[in-house]
């Protein structure tokens, strides 16, 4: 204590002043270097053809066009899309919320031989490339028995391929979701617990009625990476869903590079308007975002 009083009294004004408006430069740098794409996808759906990747730059245009915007929606069915991609990314929150709040429940505030062991390959798992379970994830898919067309021994059909619940089942419980529901358990006093089994209430009703409504900001924060993730998924959606009327809207976005070649234009005009949404669920769940990351990562 008495070496930060010492370094406040010999640190003058002027010295604080500079450190003040160094970090102020750098902060303002940073951003500024961080907003020009998001500014240039902007500006190039608003742009004339001609003007897009004229020399020197020009980033912004001699005069606004919305014409962009009409032939990416006339390339693309983009209300169909966008209902495909809410409802995936809406489900995957759904089912995220609650199964990785309820095993977090569990390792959190039950005790059970395997907890720990069970705790770490959860993180072992969190450390394997989404890339390397594509194939036995597509395969157990495909061979699951009796849906699809499949026998009882998981033949002659295509299982939930081509179906909405072969993008959402195997993500319904990330490895993520628990550990991250985990840490915000953790700063729970276990009190509560002990109280409500001494007059009688059963785990689950703990967990639903006691817990679960404590972790609002944990919950608000889970959801936002949740349809985030969802909503920008693309490589998993375009190997499971081959029929054009399930393509979500990242998928459509595709339809603007053809013959080795990109239609610059509408393909911003189309990301823009599929970032919409996101940006909307950010704004209205920041205040609990802030809060769920603030005491997620308290306790380990």
């Amino acid at each position: 204590m008495r070496l930060m009083r010492a370094h406040d009294i010999g640190s003058s004004p002027f010295s604080r002043n500079v450190r003040a408006a160094v970090f102020y430069i750098l902060a303002i740098a940073m951003s500024v270097f961080m907003f020009l794409p998001f500014f240039w996808s902007l500006m190039t759906s608003i742009k004339p053809d001609e003007e897009i990747f004229s020399l020197p730059i020009r980033w912004l245009p001699s005069h606004i066009t919305f014409e962009h915007y009409q032939n990416a929606f006339r390339t693309v069915p983009f209300g169909l899309y966008f209902w495909n991609s809410f409802f995936l990314a809406t489900m995957g929150v759904l089912t995220n919320l609650f199964f990785g709040s309820l095993s977090g429940y569990a390792f959190a505030k039950l005790r059970f031989r395997l907890n720990k062991p069970l705790f770490a390959i959860l993180l072992a798992a969190m450390m394997i490339p989404g890339v390397v379970t594509l194939i036995p994830s597509f395969f157990v898919l495909k061979h699951l028995p009796l849906l699809g067309g499949n026998d009882i021994l998981g033949r002659g059909g295509f299982g939930l391929i081509n179906s909405f619940w072969g993008v959402i089942l195997p993500g319904a419980s990330g490895s993520f979701a628990v550990f991250f529901m985990r840490q915000f358990f953790l700063t729970l006093p276990s009190d509560l617990m002990e109280m409500a089994r001494i007059e009688g209430a059963g785990e689950f009703r703990i967990f639903w009625r006691i817990y679960l409504p404590l972790t609002k900001p944990a919950l608000a924060t889970l959801g936002i990476f949740t349809f985030q993730a969802g909503w920008n998924a693309f490589l998993w959606p375009m190997i499971v869903l081959n029929d054009p009327a399930k393509h979500t809207i990242q998928m459509g976005l595709q339809a603007f590079s053809y013959n080795y070649q990109t239609d610059y234009g509408p393909m911003m005009a189309g990301a823009l308007v599929a970032v919409l949404p996101i940006l909307i669920l950010f704004l209205f769940l920041q205040r609990y975002f802030t809060q769920g990351i603030a005491f997620s990562g308290i306790k380990g």
